[in-house]
């Protein structure tokens, strides 16, 4: 916690450089009053209208100042038709790839203020999971894309990757609670060359922090709901402070309370966030940003329920208050504590733009568990005298901190847009387990060679570089074709006292290279339509557990990589947002693994198709109601036996009204997941049946309410609205199948929310 902690004052050190800058004079700044969110320069407006930059003194820039301001910023901007403000998810006119674009009004007026960041996502055709068994963002989630599971996707923040350092996992709760979420783009897809991370073959999940308000505003909200679930938190923006120079700041504070959904399963976390932009000269804009997220959770380390305690004590049992209990309350918990900051100038030199981000984020969780929450291995240590009852438990770090460096630099030609960069990253990570007497609270020294207290104890790193260019060319007026090139370089370090696994002192390192071609196109049918083709290869950097073998010299399987052919096509009129896609995946690679304990190596084996079809169309009805329905039909089947891989369902739908007008808006939502298996093969005893789950919110806005008050905002919301109890995952278990732990929906829960601006 200590160099998490010191890291973060540097952080803010940096705002204070940053504030420094207010001295600058600065004369153009850039914002948008409507919803802002993606990854390239792109504008869904009215008749595909560009966007409108707004000077300081509230004056139009003109046109080739719009498009330096668009490079510059980096967004895409929803704006212009009546749907287009309404759809839950929706598609650019410029969008070279199947994308879902999620916008803030979505999120503020749709999903629970509690949620986390998976619970945004879930909307979107081809995503899977998303739900809490504790209550919406009160737990851990996880989702699949097109059948591709965490660590197979990229997230992004800002368009800074993020991830767990042993392989690129994710934490829904940590970080980035939806509540301070600006926006999401949801990319089906590897993207072009200038798409950065680790594992860009199954797509990516691309969020964005809120933009900056251009008025002063003090703005505290609450939200109370189920299980005792309580949310405090205000906001402060600054707005333009013209007196240094347009330098605007935000600072948002949160603190979470629950007792959960789950039986015994209380959670706490504080959030806190700063942003703040300042323009210097004509032709920069820098912007510095840093979140600290902290968390409590009571939580078994590896939850779930048995069929035969689901039916003795409930589906919502977890913990208890037993002692004598591997799933005592007392024994079960966690503490996380994260932190991001970056620093990102971006500037016209010249005839180019200049993007750079400098960056930081560490993850840091640990955690204290019983042995075994199914019950599958018994109480006693070697802790105790013989023959004791101790209950048998471990203590788990995983502690990381990752830096890095974006490099972006764009050039406008008569012929198109080059694009050209280069983006670094290190990482340093500590992980342990120690063997525990959780009666006694002392080490459990269990294990047959010395230290018997330990189960592993390592050090790993990273050193990654990855160049890339890209050229959009505008081949005619209306067709754009953009051929682009990455280059791969990634090195994995591991220095092990105890490695995990063979238990045995391990030093060693490998090197993964890749060179991936992109070649993407878009053709605009007329103003309201346009078509889009991608081939476009993927890459996913083997994860740390190839380490854990007793040679990793003979274990060196090649990355996993996939080649990705699709073709779509959109939609953007007054009335009606439509997009629609075809996709098939070849993947290949695959990692196996042969052999046990010592002999366990890990190799190349076969791979997976995955192909299909997905559809999203928002309709407004008049009057203020808007249908939508998006859907998917998903296959992932292994080449071998053309059988589902796990986890990977075979479709997705979601279906709904959504009304706007005036002061009053709600939405009705309901999101089905499709079949799917819970081990690979098909295996009937693991079938997951389809599951639904609908969700309801209403509220309404009072404007310009006096002097002193400008917006009041009341929403109530109701999750899981026919209170569905489905089974939504399964974990096998190799000791049995009565001891496989399943994840069911939580009942029905509601939420009232509350917030004001002054």
């Amino acid at each position: 916690m200590t160099n998490t902690t010191s890291q973060f004052s540097r952080s803010f050190l940096a705002a204070q450089v940053l504030l420094a800058l207010a001295c600058m004079a600065g004369t153009q700044t850039v914002f948008a009053q409507q919803a802002v969110i993606g990854t390239d320069p792109v504008v869904l407006a009215n008749n595909a209208a560009k966007a409108t930059v707004v000077n300081s003194d509230g004056t139009k820039a003109d046109a080739d100042s719009a498009l330096d301001a668009k490079a510059i910023t980096n967004r895409v901007v929803i704006s212009g038709t009546t749907v287009a403000t309404r759809a839950p998810v929706q598609a650019s006119l410029n969008a070279t790839q199947p994308q879902s674009i999620i916008t803030a009004t979505f999120i503020e007026q749709t999903v629970t203020p509690l949620a986390d960041f998976n619970a945004v996502a879930r909307i979107a055709p081809s995503v899977g999971g998303g739900i809490s068994a504790n209550g919406a963002g009160l737990a851990e989630t996880k989702v699949s894309l097109r059948g591709f599971q965490d660590g197979e996707y990229n997230m992004t923040y800002d368009g800074i990757p993020f991830g767990d350092t042993n392989n690129p996992t994710h934490h829904s709760t940590s970080y980035f609670p939806a509540r301070i979420i600006g926006g999401m783009v949801v990319e089906r897809g590897p993207g072009n060359a200038s798409n950065l991370g680790q594992a860009t073959f199954g797509g990516s999940f691309n969020l964005f922090s809120k933009e900056l308000s251009a008025d002063a505003n003090f703005s505290p909200y609450a939200t109370f709901g189920s299980w005792n679930t309580k949310m405090y938190g205000f906001q402060v923006d600054t707005g333009i402070l013209d007196n240094i120079g347009g330098l605007n700041m935000m600072f948002n504070a949160s603190r979470l309370s629950t007792d959960g959904y789950l039986t015994q399963s209380a959670v706490r976390e504080d959030n806190y966030q700063f942003k703040a932009q300042k323009s210097v000269g004509d032709d920069t804009l820098i912007t510095f940003f840093a979140t600290y997220n902290k968390i409590h959770s009571n939580v078994a380390d590896k939850g779930g329920v048995t069929l035969a305690q689901a039916e003795k004590f409930g589906k919502n049992y977890a913990l208890n208050l037993d002692p004598t209990s591997q799933n005592y309350v007392g024994y079960n918990y966690n503490n996380k504590k994260t932190d991001f900051e970056y620093l990102n100038v971006q500037s016209k030199i010249a005839s180019w733009v200049v993007d750079n981000t400098l960056y930081t984020y560490a993850y840091n969780n640990d955690t204290y568990s019983g042995q075994d929450a199914s019950g599958a291995t018994a109480n006693g240590t070697k802790a105790g005298p013989t023959g004791n009852k101790n209950v048998p438990g471990y203590n788990k770090l995983n502690s990381y901190r990752v830096k890095g460096d974006i490099l972006k630099l764009t050039n406008k030609f008569d012929a198109g847009l080059l694009r050209a960069g280069v983006w670094f990253e290190t990482s340093e990570t500590d992980r342990h387990t120690y063997n525990l007497d959780m009666t006694l609270g002392v080490r459990n020294p269990k294990e047959a060679t010395a230290p018997k207290d330990i189960s592993y104890e390592q050090k790993s790193s990273w050193k990654q570089y990855q160049p890339f260019v890209e050229f959009e060319w505008a081949a005619t007026a209306d067709l754009t074709i953009t051929p682009g090139l990455k280059s791969i370089n990634f090195k994995r370090s591991l220095d092990a006292q105890v490695n995990q696994g063979t238990r045995i002192p391990t030093k060693a390192d490998q090197t993964y290279t890749a060179t991936l071609p992109f070649l993407t196109a878009n053709y605009s049918i007329d103003k309201e339509t346009s078509a889009y083709a991608q081939i476009a290869k993927g890459f996913l950097v083997p994860d740390l557990s190839m380490f854990y073998v007793n040679n990793p010299n003979l274990s060196k399987p090649e990355p996993q990589t996939s080649t990705n052919y699709q073709i779509g096509v959109v939609r953007q009129s007054t009335d009606l947002v439509l997009d629609a896609d075809v996709y098939y995946i070849d993947f290949n690679n695959k990692i196996a693994s042969t052999g046990t304990g010592n002999d366990l190596i890990y190799f190349n084996q076969g791979g997976v198709v995955y192909k299909g079809v997905e559809a999203s169309a928002t309709y407004y009805l008049g009057s203020g109601f808007s249908v939508h329905a998006n859907g998917s039909i998903n296959n992932a089947k292994t080449k071998g036996n053309n059988l589902q891989v796990a986890k990977a369902p075979k479709s997705t739908s979601a279906f709904g009204f959504l009304y706007k007008d005036g002061a009053i808006y709600g939405s009705l939502l309901a999101k089905t997941v499709g079949e799917q298996f819970a081990k690979d093969g098909e295996p009937a005893a693991y079938k997951i049946d389809a599951y639904t789950s609908t969700d309801f919110t209403i509220g309404y806005r009072w404007k310009n309410t006096g002097r002193f008050l400008k917006n009041l905002k009341v929403q109530v919301g109701i999750d899981n609205v026919f209170n569905k109890e489905s089974t939504i995952s399964i974990s096998p278990n190799s000791k049995g199948a009565q001891f496989d732990q399943y994840a069911f929906q939580p009942k029905r829960s509601w939420s009232t929310s509350v917030s004001a601006d002054f």
